[in-house]
């Protein structure tokens, strides 16, 4: 027998097996993980961070390496070929890979990305910052394939760690945060959203470093629900951050406790406006010689930033954090938050008051108070806040339209970090009450052979006035008129506005106001000698019934108050025949209150109705479901007249 051909016949069989065997785990994996996803066109196969945090040349050196693996299931999922990350001038790029991977003739094949670009990153309503974008297009993808890029970025402040998202719009097969530390480095962390606790952390310890592990698998996807708050309400995520490293027996606090976030912040600001702008400062006592008080001034000041100076957000490494001199954004003429809140408090310094000074905040977006997480996560945007008495008024200058005397929309029930006596203070802002965000309406109807013809006035005050002028804008002739025709049509789809008349577009302190007249065709119902007629004209919050599939909270982005007075003259020779009963609700969601009275041939409905509750949880679904039923029992309701 010939041993080396035997040998060589075994040694290329076992190559074969092991690769035929390679060949059938692949397409079994490909086929399992297909079967185990059938409803979708794509799925995650592992999302990964790891940070390695050492002392290094007296000081902290942070690197993060991120790697990101996802398989195409379907032909649908072949059309998604491009992924991306960011980066900036904070936390710098160092490298990255990417690649396409293939089953081809029975072996894996790598097809590197070569077709990619780098762009500035688009953020909301930030005109411009310094974030930039790498986005990567796939070569070859097709199903079976993985698309696979890997990163290394480095966080040259320690102030600036962040969160991992255990969760995307994508199913996940393995999520994965790791922190290593040298163990001078002390880090804490905090989890959020994971009442089923499918997080798992553990630390251990190896060659000298502790390593900090936080595990997840199986994660399905997100859903897309409306009226749903930021996604940090609802994904499982978790913040971490660096307390305090050694060096050299020397221990040096990052964060931890409000008083470190508030002295890292104070950093930024200490060295602001230490000359003075005498263009500047005569402006603002100009502005404030006639007034009789304190809040005269400051509300005289305010209006003019919100005027005069166009919000543009430009955030460049440090001036994401940093407000820009109030000479230079009173020279401009334009700013962000930061800068606007520095121009308001230093102009109402300039005019002799010094209970006006720059505020941090977060926006509703973010579910953190200070006291759960005391780091910049927490924060993403700045205010003034003016000290009336031993009260506080909000002054953001971003949003054009709201009034002096409320805070914006988007900052209600969020906490306010500033000075006061050369200390750190939290002020809560108050949810602003549907009584001063009333929608109030007075429609006077006739019956007009089959129509029915009226004449309105309608107020809008509070974030109604303000969130609607704001959409409404500069718009003219027949966009104009269509947007007004939105915010009045009542009954049905045959609602004709005829004419209209505004009022108060550049008095904040006034209610917004049209007047129009209308007339509703196929709305009157006539049998015989009887006319049906529904004067519920508007069916206010009829179709904010939650679906009973719903996962996530539900929102309001504010409350508000519906006031409404519906007056029918009754035809000659016709009495009323029906008239249905007065309704009165009051609960922990909705105060309503309808009332029908007949005096002098006019028969008058009186609408009242408040929303009390901004945010919907999952426990509310049902009672609020089973509130807005009651209303539009009422709301079916139908007066019926008779001939004589």
């Amino acid at each position: 027998m010939n041993w080396s051909t035997l040998l060589n016949k075994s040694f290329f069989l076992t190559l074969f097996l092991i690769a035929y065997s390679s060949i059938i785990t692949a397409q079994k994996s490909f086929q399992d993980t297909k079967n185990l996803y059938p409803d979708y066109n794509e799925i995650v196969i592992d999302n990964s961070e790891l940070y390695d945090i050492s002392i290094e040349n007296n000081g902290l050196k942070i690197l993060q390496d991120t790697h990101y693996e996802s398989m195409i299931l379907t032909q649908n999922g072949i059309i998604n070929n491009k992924e991306s990350f960011s980066y900036s001038g904070l936390i710098p790029l160092k490298s990255y890979e990417a690649y396409t991977v293939l089953n081809d003739n029975e072996k894996e094949k790598k097809l590197k990305v070569t077709q990619t670009i780098e762009k500035q990153s688009e953020q909301g309503s930030i005109f411009y910052n310094d974030v930039k974008e790498r986005q990567l297009t796939f070569p070859g993808i097709e199903t079976g394939a993985k698309k696979v890029y890997h990163y290394q970025t480095q966080f040259l402040d320690p102030h600036l760690l962040h969160k991992f998202i255990f969760g995307g719009v994508l199913p996940i097969q393995n999520c994965v945060l790791e922190v290593r530390t040298d163990k001078n480095v002390v880090i804490d962390y905090k989890i959020f959203n994971d009442p089923d606790k499918t997080i798992t952390y553990s630390k251990t310890e190896k060659k000298g470093k502790w390593i900090h592990k936080w595990t997840s698998s199986n994660i399905k996807p997100s859903k897309y629900e409306d009226n749903a708050p930021g996604y940090l309400y609802i994904v499982p995520h978790v913040d971490f951050y660096i307390k305090e490293y050694t060096i050299n027996n020397k221990t040096t606090p990052v964060l931890g406790d409000i008083n470190e976030l508030y002295n890292y912040y104070k950093s930024f600001v200490k060295d602001l406006n230490k000359k003075e702008d005498p263009d500047l400062k005569a402006l603002a006592i100009d502005l404030t010689k006639d007034k009789n008080n304190d809040e005269e001034k400051v509300k005289s000041i305010f209006y003019w930033v919100k005027n005069n100076i166009k919000y543009i957000a430009f955030e460049d490494g440090y001036e994401g954090f940093i407000p820009r001199e109030a000479s230079l954004v009173f020279e401009r003429k334009f700013g962000d938050c930061k800068d606007m809140a520095n121009l308001i408090s230093t102009m109402s310094l300039y005019a002799g008051l010094k209970n006006v000074t720059i505020a941090w905040i977060g926006t509703r977006s973010i579910p953190y108070s200070y006291n759960d997480l005391a780091t910049p996560s927490v924060d993403n945007h700045m205010i003034a806040i003016f000290k009336k008495d031993n009260d506080y008024v909000f002054l953001d200058g971003t949003d054009k339209e709201t009034r002096y005397g409320i805070p914006t929309a988007f900052i209600q029930g969020k906490e306010v970090l500033f000075t006061e006596n050369d200390q750190y203070k939290i002020q809560p802002v108050p949810v602003v009450p549907g009584d001063l965000n009333e929608i109030k309406e007075d429609v006077i109807l006739k019956i007009e052979n089959s129509k029915l013809v009226g004449n309105a006035k309608i107020s809008r005050y509070g974030y109604n006035r303000s969130h609607v002028l704001m959409q409404i804008g500069d718009a003219s002739n027949k966009t104009r008129q269509d947007m007004i025709k939105s915010l009045v049509l009542k009954g049905n789809n045959k609602f004709n506005l005829k004419d209209f008349k505004e009022e108060n577009l550049l008095n904040k302190d006034l209610p917004y106001t049209i007047n129009y007249n209308f007339d509703l065709d196929n709305y009157i119902v006539k049998v015989d000698k009887e006319t049906y007629v529904n004067l519920f004209l508007d069916k206010f919050l009829e179709k904010t019934i939650i679906a009973k599939d719903r996962v996530y909270p539900y929102e309001f982005e504010y409350l508000t108050k519906f006031s409404t007075q519906y007056a029918l003259e009754i035809p000659k020779n016709n009495t009323i025949k029906y008239l249905p009963k007065n309704f009165d609700l009051d609960n922990d969601y909705v105060k309503a209150n309808f009332v029908y009275e007949l005096k002098n041939n006019i028969l008058y409905l009186n609408v009242s109705l408040t929303v009390k509750k901004l945010l919907l949880n999952k426990s509310d679904f049902e009672p609020w479901n089973a509130t807005i039923k009651k209303l539009k029992t009422n709301y079916n309701e139908t007066i019926i007249l008779l001939e004589k």
